[in-house]
């Protein structure tokens, strides 16, 4: 069985990749999708990139280093938010410091933008997944969702930023979407689809 090593020891995007990834065929076999932490490689990452597709690049390459014969993916996801002039951005995870809770750094952006109106609220997540085959080649996918920023975290549903990003085509919180709904219309959905269509069109892995 091929094995597919997401670079991540999130759980809650564990669970995302898992459900959109589950019917993934590879050279006609069913795969087994491992986090690094299920892999057990702990590789000492710099996400020293100046763009989400640098830094899931940076991600993947890392983790390949210590399991070649995997199929590596990695992602680099945050929030753009236009009025602050796309912060948190690149630096999402780390916005206030790795170890502050997202609860802090959503009452921190939401205070940032006290008396901004909804049209000026707009905001975005995007998504940039890197692929390193056991054969060094690399390829990437990039996608995104548009919203706005919301006045209170709404939700219970999701993780991150979630609570306080509105998707105006359902008048909700990514937090208040079903796991169905999020999938179907989130940034991390859309790359992890398109990856999932490039990897399905691979004629042989040794040798694409």
């Amino acid at each position: 069985m091929q094995r597919i090593i997401f670079a991540t020891g999130n759980a809650g995007k564990m669970k995302e990749i898992r459900a959109i990834l589950s019917d993934l065929r590879l050279e006609g076999s069913p795969v087994e999708i491992l986090s690094m932490k299920e892999a057990e490689i702990f590789p000492e990452i710099e996400e020293n990139g100046n763009s989400f597709k640098e830094n899931a690049v940076i991600k993947a390459k890392a983790v390949a280093e210590a399991a070649s014969d995997a199929v590596i993916l990695a992602d680099d996801s945050g929030l753009e938010i236009d009025y602050l002039n796309k912060e948190p951005g690149i630096y999402s995870a780390r916005y206030l410091g790795e170890d502050t809770s997202y609860h802090k750094k959503n009452y921190n952006l939401i205070e940032r933008l006290s008396g901004v109106p909804d049209e000026k609220r707009t905001a975005r997540f995007v998504c940039a997944i890197a692929c390193v085959l056991p054969d060094g080649r690399v390829f990437t996918e990039e996608a995104a969702v548009e919203g706005r920023i919301g006045y209170e975290e709404k939700g219970e549903n999701g993780f991150g930023y979630d609570p306080i990003f509105m998707v105006p085509a359902y008048g909700k919180s990514t937090a208040e979407l079903t796991e169905e709904e999020k999938n179907e219309i989130s940034h991390r959905g859309k790359a992890l689809r398109a990856m999932k269509k490039r990897l399905e069109e691979l004629k042989e892995l040794k040798n694409y």
